[in-house]
Formats: structure tokens, sequence, C-alpha cells
């Protein structure tokens, strides 16, 4: 068996900046070989490939191979595409982390929000990610039956914002909500496979989404918004899905993990 086979592989989409590119750098440094899913769309609106690149290059420093493979898992096209880039260059999937994501491109009052930024966010946070589900899960069962001793496992970034509302961004409330469900509906059909699902629920974590809202949070945070006063960092998320990928929460299926600083907290 050569070095390729020898190592599990992870699927992280959205993986080439903040929180992905944090997932994909602790899943190489704990011996995974990473394939890497970007749209290369920059929060200007351009197409570039440059973060990815870089992401890949600090995988492949820590000794791990590494893919980046541009698609746009809210197309069902791109989502085939991207399952058989993995396939050629990998051969195997062990993990899929479905991390990518996007806030509406306007905060809008509910009473003013617009269908296509509802679809657009519904796309990209529920739907790609639950048919890329499917697919990588069906994969999985594949690889189960070849391989009895393997195990194989699927995390979900999802939000403190699918039980916080906020009516400035329904379309993305309302979709963090529905992958909760959906993590709850894949860990109870894939349990009887070996297959375990999680999902993370991430709290405030300084990123490019929240940086526009940087002021605010800064102010509640130190008000005590959160028991644990700062900022989420990338990393924190990571080593959850660090945890999640050394199978120390096996027997927690469709279990949340709040990486939160405690918001999640009721409090008196």
């Amino acid at each position: 068996m050569d070095r390729m086979n020898e190592r599990p592989v992870a699927l992280v989409t959205g993986g080439s900046r903040g929180i992905g590119r944090a997932i994909a750098v602790e899943l190489a440094r704990l011996g995974f070989d990473v394939a890497i899913n970007f749209s290369g769309v920059n929060p200007n609106g351009g197409v570039t490939t440059t973060a990815a690149e870089e992401a890949a290059c600090e995988i492949r420093n820590l000794g791990a191979a590494c893919e980046p493979i541009r698609a746009d898992i809210s197309q069902r096209e791109d989502r085939r595409r991207l399952i058989e880039s993995v396939r050629t260059r990998f051969g195997h999937c062990d993990m899929l982390v479905n991390n990518a994501g996007v806030a509406p491109s306007q905060r809008m009052d509910i009473l003013e929000a617009t269908e296509e930024s509802y679809d657009r966010v519904m796309n990209i946070n529920l739907r790609g990610p639950y048919f890329l589900t499917q697919a990588i899960a069906n994969w999985m069962i594949e690889q189960k039956k070849a391989h009895s001793d393997r195990v194989y496992r699927i995390c979900s970034t999802g939000s403190i914002s699918s039980f916080t509302s906020s009516p400035s961004r329904g379309e993305y409330c309302l979709s963090k909500a529905g992958l909760s469900m959906m993590t709850k509906l894949y860990a109870d059909r894939l349990a009887e496979f070996g297959i375990f699902v999680f999902e993370i629920q991430a709290g405030i974590i300084s990123t490019d989404m929240t940086a526009v809202v940087k002021g605010k949070y800064d102010k509640l945070i130190a008000e005590g918004l959160t028991p644990i006063r700062r900022w989420g960092q990338p990393q924190d998320v990571a080593k959850a899905v660090g945890a999640i990928a050394e199978g120390r929460l096996d027997f927690c299926t469709g279990q949340v993990l709040h990486v939160d600083g405690g918001f999640h907290l009721r409090r008196l």
C-alpha cells in the first residue's frame, strides 16, 4: 500500500480562509491529507486562487498532501466534479467537513429581505452541504464495505445563529437552523454504517465575515455577552474538529459542540 492510501483523507469545504483554513491545517497536523474546496470568489466579488494556494502551501509544509479544488457546492455539477477530483487524487475520503458558508450580501430587515438573497444563502449554506453530504455518505458506505476497519466521519460548521434571532439576517439564521437538523438526520441514518456525524456551533469568531461588525461585538463581548470575554479564533473551532477527527467523540454521534465562549448558557 502506498503512502497516499495509508493516510486518511479529509475534504474541507471553504478551506482556503478563516475557519476552514484553520481546520484544514489542524487535520494536516493530525496526519490527514487534505482536499481544500474553495469558491475562488473573494470578499470584493472578484475571483482569485491566491488564498487556496497559500493554504495548500502551509499544509504541504506540514508533510501532508493537499489538493485545492475550486467548486461551487450549491451547484450539482460542481459537487459531482469536486467528489470526482477527490477520488482521482486520493482514492478515498475518510472525513467531510462542511464548512463553506456565506452571510447575506447586505443585512436587511426581515420585513424587507429579498428572495434573491434568501436563495443565495440557503443554496450555499444548506442545500449544498445537504446534497454534498448525501453523495459523500454514499461513497463512505461503499468504502466501509471494502474496508470495515476504517472509520468515517462528517462534521459541519454551524452557528449560534441557529438558535439566536437576528432579524437583519433571517436567511442566515434559517440556513444554520436547517444545518442543525441535517446533522441529526444524517447521524441517525448513518450510525448503522459506523459513520459518525457532528456539528460545531461556532460563536463570535474572528473572520472576514465578522470583520464588518467588529466594533459592535468588541463592545458586547467586553460587557459580558459571553462568559469567556474574548473573540473566538478559527483555531478554537479547528481544535474541536480535531478532537472529532481523532475519534475521541465517536460514541457521541449527532452531538453539537458549542465553540462559543459559553454564549449558549442561559444566565441570570
